[in-house]
């Protein structure tokens, strides 16, 4: 643990039952690898969470904030700093306002985007069904302009309520983010120098829509995801990004041969060989191996570099 005595002590006396040390990250992703983070929080109020951000910028100790862990690669040596949860104090799910034939709805970023779908499906609201079946939280589908060959992020995001590093909140409108394939940026207006802002909510511009057909299609989006896909195994998800639209890296890396290819614990899925599963006693180091592997052999193969989707963290 890097965590200075005084600050151990500090963390204990705020936040109690809320703080574990040593807290091994494999318990907090889908993976089910990687080691220990110096402190794991989950803060009970907006307050405490603004205390905290405020006194880790006071001591130069990093934070890192992770939704459900699905998109997530811990290393095996943990994480130095601070992992923060926004779990214990979100609000619920809610229609914002109504304009015209569009329907506000703004969702906590700690809620599970399932939630958020079904919501919208129950509301008789169309726009979210581009998310049916991809997990983890409202928080990290925006992070990450979560999307699928349905739809993005981007295209129903309204509006973003921010944290900034000294605790003071902030919302910015879409047309102030900036987009980009599975990634996003805050613009000039936000200022990254002492640390990257907190997503605390985010609001979405959804449409009236028969809500039996939006459960028929959901159910059609997720059967189909359930073919596909290897979700018997704990993994990340689509490990890489598509490099091209034309050229998905799990049609690229099958063309390489190296469907079912195995290092350690980690394999490449014989069901989709764009996610690497863990089959059961897998390590970070395994699933790192395998991956310079897939992106050295692509690269070969077809001279493309295969960037990660998947964040990777830790030491």
């Amino acid at each position: 643990m890097s965590l200075e005595p005084d600050s151990i002590q500090w963390l204990k006396s705020r936040f109690k039952d809320s703080v574990q040390f040593d807290e091994p990250m494999s318990r907090h992703t889908h993976f089910k690898v990687g080691g220990p983070a110096d402190a794991f929080i989950t803060p009970e109020s907006l307050e405490d969470l603004a205390q905290l951000v405020i006194w880790a910028g006071s001591k130069g100790i990093p934070l890192l904030i992770i939704g459900d862990g699905t998109n997530l690669l811990v290393k095996d040596n943990g994480i130095r700093g601070v992992v923060i949860i926004l779990a214990k104090f979100t609000k619920k799910i809610s229609k914002k306002a109504e304009k015209g034939r569009e329907v506000i709805v703004t969702a906590p970023s700690g809620a599970k985007l399932r939630e958020l779908c079904s919501f919208a499906i129950k509301s008789s609201l169309g726009g979210m069904n581009y998310a049916i079946g991809i997990p983890g939280t409202v928080g990290g589908a925006i992070t990450m302009n979560a999307g699928t060959v349905h739809g993005s992020t981007e295209g129903v995001l309204n509006d973003v309520l921010l944290m900034l590093p000294d605790g003071q909140k902030k919302r910015i409108k879409k047309t102030e983010i900036e987009f980009s394939y599975r990634n996003l940026s805050f613009g000039k207006e936000i200022k990254t120098d002492q640390g990257l802002p907190i997503i605390l909510e985010g609001s979405f511009r959804l449409y009236p829509f028969d809500a039996a057909k939006l459960k028929r299609e959901a159910e059609k989006i997720l059967k189909m995801r359930n073919k596909k896909q290897p979700l018997s195994f704990p993994s990340a998800g689509s490990f890489f990004k598509n490099p091209e639209q034309e050229k998905a890296a799990g049609r690229l890396i099958e063309k390489a041969g190296l469907k079912g290819k195995k290092i350690g614990g980690a394999q490449i899925s014989e069901k989709h060989a764009n996610f690497i599963i863990n089959t059961g006693n897998a390590t970070a180091s395994d699933i790192l191996e395998l991956m310079e592997l897939i992106q050295e052999t692509v690269f070969n193969f077809f001279n493309i570099e295969l960037e990660p989707e998947v964040k990777i963290v830790g030491s």
